[in-house]
């Protein structure tokens, strides 16, 4: 028997630079995960052993994030052991999957209460360490594509020049979301959604920068220029920097999903429920671009359009990214992170997912929208794409 979807609750922590001395830095993943999970039940007067599973996301899954991170986060959260957890990885959109599987697992029927989640830190594993120096393609891709597969920075890159966005254009965008996310704290915005790390006495996103203008980003260099690729595309010109790109960070976030009657039998006020959920492939070259389809996709299964929708959060892993999202679909530009995204407030990468789904329901509660739309580009050529309706 199916039912409705809905969200009881989201949370996430302050995010913190993912470098040694950022503030989440001292702070073992798994520590940082049972944080949130605590505080999700706990301010919900949950009973954690209602919990039918836990769904997290994680992209660098080897060191203090292996031995399935979620699992061990259940456990250090003080839940029952009868709670199971599971960890998955669709890179950036990793806890936006799990959100989309934990729905789908109570729209099937075969699940009343999970949660969703993901966890990154950026300073204690470091991004690309799950490699572990080994060849992750194998030699049929390699077939595939035989001039190689690129970074992801590369893949901004590309998607700049095809778009033609200006270095102007891509530091205009950045700085705009510094400004947003600088508003959005400053008027206690984050206020209902930032949990505290316990142990660490900050409540403020550490990657915020409120003074942040076109005129000092102009000073950056290139960040993903080598001679190599310079001569392997020499076209481009080479205008994305530390600036106009997420910093490494870390977080993470989780969200209560059940299904209408539990929520109904626990005396708990649903905020919002699932519309539509969908995922795509992309060219793995250009890698980024999946937010495009996704997002035609996901709007044709909710028989919705964008003169529906009162607020997008898309990942700006990269300035190009949501700017090429804007040219292509021609949504309202002003409805975009209206809070700011990933270039400001970071993208712990596991945790980006549910970390945008609470930023999307808070905003939507606190302007009286309906419907809000969530996608993000994933690596490997991928994107997730939600939408969901405030109740």
């Amino acid at each position: 028997m199916s039912t409705e979807a809905v969200i009881v609750d989201v949370i996430r922590t302050p995010v913190g630079r993912g470098k040694p001395g950022g503030i989440l830095s001292g702070v073992h993943p798994v520590d940082l995960l049972a944080g949130v999970l605590d505080a999700l039940v706990s301010r919900n007067d949950l009973d954690p052993g209602l919990l039918d599973d836990v769904i997290g996301g994680c992209v660098s899954q080897i060191g203090e994030q292996s031995y399935n991170v979620t699992r061990n986060a259940v456990l250090a959260a003080g839940f029952p052991e009868t709670v199971p957890g599971t960890t998955i990885d669709r890179q950036c959109g990793s806890s936006q999957q799990a959100a989309t599987f934990a729905a789908q697992a109570v729209l099937a029927g075969h699940a009343d209460i999970v949660i969703a989640c993901g966890v990154e830190s950026m300073s204690r594993v470091p991004l690309g360490s799950s490699a572990a120096g080994a060849d992750p393609y194998g030699s049929r891709v390699r077939a595939r594509y035989p001039e190689g597969l690129v970074n992801q920075g590369v893949s901004a890159e590309l998607i700049t020049a095809r778009w033609g966005f200006s270095r102007e254009e891509l530091d205009e965008f950045a700085a705009r979301s510094h400004r947003l996310a600088a508003e959005a704290g400053e008027s206690g915005a984050f206020a209902t959604e930032v949990v505290p790390v316990p142990g660490v006495d900050a409540l403020v996103d550490e990657t915020v920068r409120p003074g942040t203008s076109v005129e000092s980003l102009a000073g950056l260099n290139p960040a993903f220029r080598t001679d190599p690729l310079a001569e392997r595309f020499p076209d481009l010109d080479w205008r994305i920097t530390p600036g106009n790109s997420s910093p490494l960070t870390d977080g993470a976030s989780a969200a209560l999903i059940m299904s209408a009657e539990a929520a109904e039998q626990l005396g708990l006020e649903p905020r919002a429920r699932f519309r539509s959920f969908s995922v795509v492939g992309s060219d793995p070259l250009y890698m980024l671009t999946g937010v495009i389809p996704a997002t035609a996709k996901v709007l044709e299964r909710a028989g919705l359009t964008h003169d529906d929708i009162d607020a997008y959060e898309v990942n700006e892993a990269f300035a190009s990214v949501p700017l090429a999202w804007l040219a292509d679909t021609g949504a309202d530009a002003a409805k975009l992170n209206p809070r700011g995204g990933a270039i400001a407030l970071g993208h712990a990468l596991g945790s980006s997912g549910t970390r945008l789904l609470t930023t999307l329901v808070n905003q939507l509660e606190a302007t009286g929208g309906r419907y809000g739309l969530q996608t993000m580009c994933e690596g490997g050529g991928m994107a997730n794409a939600t939408i969901i309706e405030r109740l």
